[in-house]
């Protein structure tokens, strides 16, 4: 099972660990592509501290962030699983995860990034300030930016099994599964039972404790019906739609009776 996350907004400190080795990162395939965000954006950040605020959509309260991009390639790094913080990491919970869960998160879970494109939750990073909303003056917008690169790596990583994807609309504009990929595919939303309406912090929420419940039991379907079954089966009330046509997603709708 391979699960898509978007990032966080806000990002834990660096720390004073050793600094990004981006060889070091998974799929190195997409190496030469964060190289070249990371060049812009450091460069950006260090020469022109408005313009570059104004490029990532930055408050004046923001400021300090624009001086983090600035120093990426000195500052320390952390497991991606660290740096990552907001709604959905506090609800999946890492640190707390039995190691046998740990294991199956390092293996399973993929965080897209503006910066990196995707990561793993072991990959070590450090804290940045980028969206994938970002048009960065030379690159361009990074979600199509993403696209070719991402299209050359991700469907190996996905294999042959399930794919959970957990992503918001602008991370997965980065990266569509197609044909099979696709078909084993399911997209999740989370909505209020009785009004059927997405709100976005309680589904932020109950995906991160969606993820945390499959890591925690074991869980391993292997398509997205079987995932149905294991959602299900973890006491999760699931309404699933089959895709109409060969080539397309499955979408799963979560019900939830209390906004928490």
């Amino acid at each position: 099972m391979l699960v898509l996350l978007p990032p966080s907004e806000g990002k834990a400190p660096s720390g004073a660990g050793a600094p990004l080795d981006l060889a070091a990162l998974s799929l190195p395939g997409l190496t030469p592509a964060r190289e070249a965000v990371l060049a812009e954006l450091a460069e950006l950040c260090a020469a022109d501290e408005d313009k570059a605020r104004e490029v990532l959509g930055l408050s004046e309260g923001l400021r300090g962030e624009v001086a983090k991009n600035a120093g990426l390639r000195t500052a320390g790094a952390r497991p991606a699983g660290e740096i990552y913080t907001g709604v959905l990491y506090d609800a999946l919970d890492l640190a707390s995860l039995d190691p046998a869960a740990k294991e199956r998160a390092a293996c399973s879970l993929l965080v897209f990034s503006g910066l990196w494109g995707a990561v793993r939750i072991t990959d070590r990073i450090p804290s940045y300030r980028c969206s994938m909303g970002v048009k960065l003056p030379g690159l361009g917008a990074l979600g199509a930016y993403w696209r070719a690169p991402m299209a050359s790596v991700l469907p190996a990583a996905a294999g042959d099994g399930l794919v959970l994807d957990l992503r918001s609309a602008a991370y997965a504009a980065a990266w569509k599964p197609k044909g099979q990929v696709a078909e084993r595919t399911a997209t999740v939303r989370v909505l209020h039972a009785p009004t059927r309406k997405v709100v976005s912090h309680f589904n932020k929420a109950t995906k991160g404790r969606i993820v945390r419940a499959l890591l925690t039991a074991g869980a391993a379907p292997e398509d997205p019906a079987g995932l149905v079954e294991a959602l299900r089966g973890l006491g999760y009330a699931v309404e699933a739609q089959a895709p109409g046509r060969a080539g397309r997603p499955w979408t799963l709708d979560v019900l939830v009776t209390e906004v928490h």
